[in-house]
């Protein structure tokens, strides 16, 4: 024992200065409810953006913005960079039967519409997904992907997602885990909510508006000459307001009627000019860091722009499209593993949702490469790796490649398919009807007794993941027979030898 504290066992000493806690190494310690953060005494958790929190509103605030020409058009583009990318579901180490599982069941959503829902995650923060469920067979499956309202939607003090139902408090009802699925931007557990891109518009299209209208009276006051009548000192009231009536009249006719002994003189607002600049640099500005926060870039609006940069003004930056894409990747991986555990088992191994950006080849440089190998020029294996982003392994480097032996080997090959091709080209319909009923009928068979036709395509599904249990009936069929040939025509080549 001490005076800081005391051994209460040999391996366990409590200080007299300090509570014990009985936390073990998975239990949080820094948690809202035993934080000092105001927010945390809450029954919910509010979104912690600046701007609403200073507007004291929701994120519809957000959706006010669309309606300006340069915020929409951007959320155009931001969408549409990233419905220009390939996509596709890679297997991975996934089971065939579950790869084809899945990629029957993404065949009959509307995968463009569900996309768009899930890039408006940038832009607010967060997408709640909601996943329409419908039985399958024995299968269960998400008929629908569901984009709701962000607003209808909040987060509890542990993170979790909550909807605003009307008979469920201010608190909200706690949302099923297998029916929602959200899509969120930079999210984490101080902000479970994730940041709104359209958060940094929301300042510069409010300048921009109210610039914009004092532009426009600006022009009214000083766009046009002012037209000036003169009357003598001594005119009425009356005789005042019909000079004025006719000057009316003339600003907007051109023509006017007045009494002889009046005048009028049109004068230019002169040096009003610089007064506009400011306006414009206003909007300038504006537009400007709208452009940045929405595609990473200004030069559309930069005064040195030059037509080359403009026009690559009017694309999303790499990296702001990537990010976005593995938001759109992400969720949507995760209702695969959802439809996955439900249909097979958490042990499974689900297959991967992936976007990506196909590489243009420049086919005039190809078109000349064929053509100089065809005329005799040997490259480097180091040329074409570095023209045409080849891995290594993709080529035959050494010298088997200029074997004799070796071009010998390889050119038989291509010397017996084309008798394999002749042979088929002879037989007739018939024969080949014939033939490939023939190969059918131990499948036949083997289904006739009971035997999974699953299991019994499975076998082939293995050596072609990419083709429906129709397409591998014919597959299978076609390489039995293919075989057979294949087995005569290298029987006769070796008697011959």
């Amino acid at each position: 024992m001490s005076t800081k504290g005391l051994w209460v066992s040999p391996t366990e000493y409590v200080r007299f200065a300090e509570p014990r806690r009985d936390k073990g190494l998975t239990d949080h310690i820094a948690t809202r409810g035993r934080s000092f953060d105001a927010q945390a005494l809450g029954m919910y958790l509010p979104n912690p953006d600046p701007i609403l929190k200073a507007q004291g509103k929701d994120i519809k605030v957000y959706r006010d913005l669309r309606s300006s020409a340069l915020v929409g058009g951007n959320i155009r583009r931001r969408k549409s960079s990233v419905l220009a990318l390939e996509r596709d579901l890679k297997r991975g180490s996934a089971p065939v039967r579950v790869e084809r599982f899945i990629r029957d069941w993404l065949a009959d959503l509307d995968l463009d519409r569900i996309i768009r829902e899930l890039l408006n995650a940038p832009l607010f923060g967060y997408q709640p997904i909601e996943l329409m469920w419908k039985p399958l067979g024995l299968n269960l499956v998400p008929e629908d992907l569901l984009g709701k309202p962000a607003e209808w939607f909040l987060y509890d003090q542990d993170d979790q997602l909550r909807f605003r139902a009307r008979d469920a408090g201010i608190a909200g009802e706690q949302c099923d885990p297998q029916r929602f699925v959200v899509a969120r931007q930079d999210a984490s557990y101080d902000n479970p909510y994730g940041f709104a891109d359209l958060s940094m518009c929301f300042w510069p299209v409010m300048f921009m508006k109210g610039g914009l209208k004092f532009w426009v009276q600006f022009t009214e006051k000083y766009g046009s000459p002012w037209v000036i009548g003169k009357h003598p000192r001594g005119a009425t009231d009356a005789e005042t307001n019909l000079l004025l009536d006719s000057l009316e009249s003339m600003v907007q006719d051109a023509v006017a009627a007045i009494p002889d002994d009046s005048s009028i003189e049109i004068k230019e607002a002169a040096g009003k000019s610089s007064s506009a600049e400011v306006y414009r640099e206003l909007l300038t500005y504006c537009r400007s860091e709208i452009n940045v926060a929405m595609l990473g870039q200004n030069q559309t609006t930069e005064a040195n722009a030059n037509r080359a940069s403009a026009v690559a003004g009017l694309e999303v930056t790499e990296d702001i499209r990537d990010g976005d894409a593995g938001i759109v990747a992400a969720t949507l991986n995760a209702a695969i593993r959802l439809v996955v555990d439900l249909n097979f088992g958490e042990q499974v191994t689900a297959p991967v949702y992936e976007l990506w950006e196909q590489e243009e080849i420049d086919k005039v440089l190809a078109e000349r490469d064929r053509g100089l190998t065809e005329a005799g020029v040997r490259f480097t294996p180091q040329y074409w790796k570095r023209t045409y982003n080849l891995q290594d392994g993709d080529i035959i480097e050494g010298p088997a490649a200029a074997d004799p032996a070796f071009a010998e080997a390889a050119v038989r090959p291509i010397l017996d398919q084309v008798a394999l091709d002749q042979a088929i080209d002879s037989l007739t319909a018939e024969q080949l009807q014939e033939q490939a009923m023939e190969a059918l009928r131990p499948v036949i068979e083997a289904l006739q007794q009971g035997r999974d036709e699953v299991e019994v395509l499975g076998l082939l599904a293995e050596t072609s993941p990419d083709l429906d249990a129709v397409a591998l009936q014919a597959l299978l069929a076609r390489l039995m027979f293919v075989a057979d040939v294949w087995g005569r025509l290298n029987a006769v080549a070796d008697q011959e030898s």
